[in-house]
């Protein structure tokens, strides 16, 4: 448990409503290594930013056991809250402050001595890129900018372990792929980070453990890759000289046909999961043959596929304690993470 940065076992959460308990959280169990990115995936309202809240102390759990950076959060919540920093769905930026003085007031709330927090400022404003806006007040920056500072506030700690409840939501590409570079430069300090977001190329980019969330359920977990290997759809393309070599491949494998969309027919799609198992025993039955294609490409779905399959699945499938939502609330749920 010591190298690990979270620990839950069995955390449940669950709210009172007209029509009884409605369970957010049934039972989910999570372990994120530090000095890594974990990615927690799901349609709106699949309890995300209720995990985040709980972990981080926001909201209290209804059930099971939970360890943040080494603490316990039921009996040590202080010890937790000085460990980590949280960057939320919306901004904590005061914009009638300018970026340097949103800074120097984190840095009074961590109580650092005055010359200690003007130099975490300067030198957060230099990590962000944000100098020349330093003295400028934040609600003249660009989203982006606001994302930046928002998250060197969070910085002002110093914590090994960042929520990052959805930090690109409204930014543009350029702006989103600023952040990522920031999000790499903590991990490869050491800092841990566990990201919530409905950009799945975020996460595909970013993540090095992803948890698919869906009805208070974790319904697959594992790398990117992994995922993808879950569902159908994944092939091999082999590319031959000439339609004798694809012919003998044809035999020689046992299995497969001509792509469609190849004007020359000399291309074969050999369904495959892409991993190294599947891919060396089709070599090697290609090389027993004495066949050589002239080139291969591996296709694997990706983390879109993984989640409208998965989520589609389980959204047809009733949940213990959850009322289902309607076929238009389904196309919603898939539609807000296109």
């Amino acid at each position: 448990m010591t190298n690990l940065a979270i620990a839950v076992n069995g955390l449940r959460k669950s709210y009172r409503g007209k029509k009884g308990d409605k369970v957010v959280l049934d039972g989910i169990d999570l372990a994120v290594p530090q000095g890594t990115v974990f990615s927690l995936l799901g349609p709106n309202g699949a309890g995300k930013t209720t995990t985040v809240q709980i972990l981080s102390t926001l909201l209290p759990a209804d059930g099971g056991t939970v360890q943040v950076a080494g603490y316990d959060l039921t009996r040590q919540p202080d010890q937790v809250r000085g460990a980590i920093g949280v960057t939320g769905q919306y901004s904590a930026v005061d914009k009638l402050l300018t970026g340097q003085e949103n800074l120097l007031l984190m840095a009074d709330l961590h109580h650092l001595p005055r010359k200690a927090g003007k130099r975490k400022a300067a030198e957060l404003l230099e990590r962000f890129d944000l100098v020349d806006a330093a003295n400028k007040p934040a609600q003249t920056y660009s989203g982006g900018m606001q994302r930046r500072l928002d998250l060197a506030m969070t910085l002002v700690g110093d914590p090994r372990l960042i929520f990052l409840d959805e930090p690109t939501t409204g930014l543009d590409p350029r702006s989103r792929r600023a952040m990522w570079s920031i999000v790499r430069d903590l991990v490869a300090d050491g800092v841990t980070i566990f990201l919530t977001t409905q950009y799945l190329e975020e996460a595909d980019q970013l993540a090095d453990h992803i948890a698919l969330l869906d009805h208070g359920h974790l319904i697959a977990q594992g790398t990117a890759d992994q995922l993808k290997r879950l569902i159908p759809g994944g092939h091999i393309s082999l590319r031959f000289t000439d339609h004798d070599t694809l012919t003998g491949a044809l035999t020689a494998l046992g299995q497969g046909f001509i792509d469609p969309s190849d004007d020359d027919r000399l291309t074969l799609q050999i369904p495959s999961d892409g991993g190294v198992a599947s891919l060396r025993h089709l070599l090697t039955r290609l090389d027993t043959a004495g066949i050589e294609p002239a080139d291969l490409t591996i296709h694997t779905p990706d983390l879109d596929d993984v989640f409208l399959t998965l989520t589609g699945q389980q959204q047809n499938q009733p949940q213990p304690n959850q009322p289902q939502p309607n076929q238009q609330q389904d196309q919603q749920q898939k539609e807000s993470l296109r």
